[in-house]
């Protein structure tokens, strides 16, 4: 089992390096170039429209979820072992230095989310709940290409709701059982695995089984909650450790530009983890979170475009600085470091002492299962691209249901390996629709902004985008803004 997860390590590391690298930095700063800093420019108007009412429909409920919902739903999926685990794994191999990369990332990553979300809700369908979209929809409508819709949806149902969801089972099994192992003396309890497996596998499809809108109320409600928590952890450590913040800073910022005596991590090494683990915390790019961004109602693809990328900096530079801070504080010497969720459960211990594990279990498990609840959707919206037939949707869900299960009481290591290397192919497929179709977010774009000019809160007609085919929502302004009109902005 070792030989054959070196051997994928291995082989995703050589197609991160040659393959994806290079599209996600040239793509990601063509994107921020040609949109003029979209995602500096209009940082107010991510916080405006992320407040935005939702549109009703001529009975006054709402058309689908609102922005907020899609938002935080994306955020569940974002924010979760990633933030935890991945960040702590990338400081470890690719020392402190690994940090700067994965800012600097988000921030290049933040205008291709705006862009691949923007495209999601221009090309979105209507169904049962609302509306749904993604990759898979633009690849279809957008370049006339089902066939590579059809590969983009089998590779993101393989990667996210299957092997991610069964990590991030694994590591609320590991947290649970660093918290008790510090309860009980360092006793291993052999049971408490299945038992945690079987706990979140219930939870789970308890959820599922319940649709999007179930879905939208579940993160809706635990997603600010687990933020805030993990917040005020990061805080406390920062308040203990504030001596120590400058030094985290500086092991950052020149950690980033050489070889790393302590970790042993080369320039390109020290790169490539950053982005790679960057990529997998906040998914710029990737092609995941605009499955989410789709099923909001909005009265311009602009919007969620934005909100979409307040939910990489939300991710990036407040979640993952927050581990950052955390390990760096704590652990000063990482020659010897532990991988994953252990070593940042070291560094609380070391600071905060043992209390801290427990808080930890408890903020892993909310960060992990609000994951695993946003990867089910990016896999439902995929499964009801390819069909949608309620038997195949519902076998879906089954099998969710026992992939989380089994994740709680499997090694992770092949998984981790096997889920980067299709994360690579996922990024790839994405990445080249996105610079096919970066021709109509910009026109989008210009749209918002010249509306936001004339003093309107901006709304988007299909018949803005003459010549354009395979848009099916947009039809005229009612539809889009409900029979409620919209307001003057001033």
């Amino acid at each position: 089992m070792d030989s054959v997860a070196a051997w994928l390590a291995d082989r995703g590391d050589q197609l991160w390096t040659w393959v994806v690298l290079p599209i996600v930095v040239v793509l990601g700063l063509y994107l921020t170039l040609r949109s003029g800093l979209v995602q500096l420019r209009l940082l107010p108007e991510m916080l405006r429209t992320l407040g935005d009412r939702t549109p009703r429909d001529e009975s006054g409920a709402p058309q689908s979820v609102s922005s907020f919902q899609a938002f935080t739903i994306s955020a569940a999926s974002r924010v979760g072992t990633g933030n935890i685990a991945g960040v702590a794994t990338a400081i470890a191999v690719g020392g402190a230095g690994a940090v700067f990369w994965m800012w600097l990332m988000a921030f290049i990553g933040a205008a291709s989310a705006f862009a691949e979300s923007t495209l999601a809700q221009l090309f979105k369908v209507p169904d049962r709940d609302g509306f749904r979209g993604g990759p898979a929809y633009y690849m279809q409508h957008g370049l006339r290409a089902r066939w590579l819709g059809v590969v983009f949806a089998v590779i993101l149902i393989v990667c996210f709701p299957f092997a991610f969801s069964s990590l991030q089972a694994n590591t609320i099994s590991a947290s649970m059982g660093g918290a008790v192992s510090s309860l009980t003396g360092g006793e291993e309890l052999r049971w408490l695995p299945w038992a945690s497996g079987l706990a979140v596998a219930v939870l789970t499809g308890l959820v599922v089984f319940g649709g999007v809108r179930r879905i939208a109320s579940v993160t809706q409600a635990v997603v600010p909650v687990m933020a805030l928590a993990y917040l005020l952890l990061g805080l406390a450590v920062v308040a203990v450790s504030w001596r120590e913040i400058p030094d985290a800073l500086s092991a950052i910022v020149t950690g980033a530009f050489g070889y790393n005596q302590v970790v042993g991590a080369t320039f390109g090494y020290v790169v490539l983890t950053g982005i790679k683990r960057g990529m997998f915390s906040n998914e710029a790019g990737l092609g995941s979170a605009p499955n989410a961004g789709a099923s909001a109602a909005v009265t311009h693809p602009v919007k969620q475009g934005l909100v979409q990328s307040l939910g990489v900096y939300f991710d990036t530079f407040l979640v993952c600085s927050i581990t950052a801070f955390i390990i760096l504080t704590g652990v000063p010497d990482l020659a010897s470091a532990p991988l994953g969720v252990d070593l940042t459960q070291a560094a609380l211990a070391s600071t905060l002492g043992q209390w801290s594990l427990t808080a930890l279990a408890a903020i892993v498990f909310l960060l992990a299962f609000s994951s695993i609840i946003g990867n089910y959707y990016y896999g439902e919206a995929s499964i009801e691209f390819i069909s949608t037939r309620r038997r195949v949707l519902h076998a879906y869900r089954a099998l969710v249901v026992v992939s989380v299960f089994t994740g709680s009481v499997l090694s992770a290591d092949v998984v981790w390996s096997f889920a980067d290397a299709a994360m690579g192919f996922m990024a790839i497929t994405n990445l080249v629709a996105l610079a096919l179709l970066s021709g109509l977010v910009l026109a989008l774009l210009r749209d918002y902004v010249q509306q936001r000019r004339e003093g309107v809160d901006p709304v988007f007609t299909r018949d803005r985008l003459p010549g354009v085919p395979g848009i099916a929502c947009w039809k005229d302004a009612r539809s889009v803004t409900g029979p409620i009109p919209v307001p003057r902005i001033r």
